[in-house]
């Protein structure tokens, strides 16, 4: 006997928490970059003092569901352990505990089939979200609660399994960061007494993206765009779309390896990620991002190192304005940020470790990525009730 589909309205509606906080207390704050895409795992508890809260945000508990509703985040849905205050990008779905379990709602909400759906309904230029009335009025299959836990249950074995790939790789960022910390010190105490200057410094040129409209399935190029910069320093090449150049446009857009990507347009969590070409292909860079070339004393690793530390993403923070919503941070900001400037042999030895390490974790990269689509095929049968 096949399930019954029910509309998400109905057994998970959008319900914030209403939690009173004093203005002395400390609050978990959660943005989307603080999620990590497919898992749901949070990256980093972020506290904040309550006084320092803005007014774009909405409660949550253990109870609820957190939902992304912006491309291309549809697959980051996180199951809150505490209370805490959300980014209004967020949606706070609060199941039906009788009805709906929350696992298995988180779960169906980043399957593929959903996510697939969910894709196809957005709108917007800049920033396209789902349309949430259609959101709400799609069915969801729901089988008796105890099925819905049996099958959370195979999937959390499965996830198990995935996330142990993903721990090695997560070890090596942090290896890399001490790596970074180690050679060339805390930028703000300076202990090795690198001479100091900005960015400007270690560039040769520098060209914003194109603002061609790219094609799902046609173009000589892929098209690299602000969701293929992940929040970590990396690049991924997943959901590329595609673009024609002509002869005069080609070296103002294409990028190269060992080229700095800089995402300049973005929500303000997201603003500022960075991520260092490493492929021998070329491909195209859409508007919101900047292609930075090094000069002959600047090498891109050292300066994305950089951008992504602690200190980097701070200083981007802090810099970045918003415009309708969006955050900027344009070229000519981007290259006067302060930067220690150690010797480029300095810069060239870090590099060399970086792309080492990278490489020993290319096997293990394919593994995940063999794991992710193991899990994600059994997860829509769990779905279709084959499993």
């Amino acid at each position: 006997m096949s399930w019954p589909l029910v509309q998400l309205g109905d057994v998970a509606p959008a319900k914030p928490s209403k939690h009173a906080f004093s203005t002395s207390d400390d609050v978990w704050i959660l943005n989307l970059d603080q999620i990590e895409a497919d898992t749901g795992k949070v990256l980093e508890k972020v506290m904040t003092p309550v006084s320092e809260v803005g007014a774009s945000t909405h409660g949550f508990d253990e109870r609820h569901v957190l939902y992304s509703k912006l491309r291309p985040y549809l697959n980051k849905v996180v199951l809150p352990d505490e209370v805490g205050l959300a980014t209004t990008e967020l949606v706070p779905m609060l199941p039906d505990p009788l009805r709906l379990d929350r696992k298995y709602l988180a779960y169906y909400l980043r399957s593929k089939s959903f996510v697939d759906w969910v894709s196809s309904q957005v709108a917007g230029a800049k920033m396209p979200r789902v349309s949430m009335q259609l959101f709400w009025q799609h069915e969801i299959p729901l089988p008796p609660l105890p099925e819905q836990k049996r099958i959370a249950a195979i999937l959390d074995k499965a996830d198990a399994i995935r996330r142990k790939r993903q721990q090695a790789i997560q070890l090596a960022d942090d290896f890399l960061r001490a790596v970074f910390l180690d050679m060339f010190g805390d930028p703000v105490t300076n202990p090795k007494g690198f001479p100091v200057g900005t960015i400007r410094d270690l560039v040769d040129t520098v060209n914003y993206g194109s603002s061609a409209k790219a094609s799902e399935t046609e173009g000589e190029f892929p098209m690299l765009r602000m969701g293929n910069i992940t929040y970590s320093g990396a690049i991924d090449f997943n959901g590329l779309k595609y673009v024609d150049l002509s002869k005069n446009e080609q070296p103002k857009y294409l990028v190269e390896k060992g080229d700095l990507l800089f995402n300049r347009t973005n929500s303000k969590e997201l603003v500022g990620k960075t991520a260092v070409y490493d492929r021998e292909d070329v491909a195209a860079i859409a508007g919101y991002l900047i292609r930075v070339r090094m000069n002959e004393k600047g090498n891109s690793y050292y300066v994305s190192g950089y951008l992504n530390s602690t200190h980097g993403k701070s200083t981007l923070q802090s810099m970045c304005k918003s415009i309708v919503g969006m955050a900027n941070i344009n070229a000519q900001e981007m290259q006067n940020i302060q930067i220690l400037l150690p010797p480029i042999e300095v810069q060239n030895k870090y590099a060399a470790i970086f792309q080492a390490t990278k490489q020993r974790l290319g096997s293990q990269s394919q593994s995940e990525g063999n794991l992710a689509d193991l899990f994600s095929a059994l997860s829509q049968k769990a779905f279709r009730d084959e499993c």
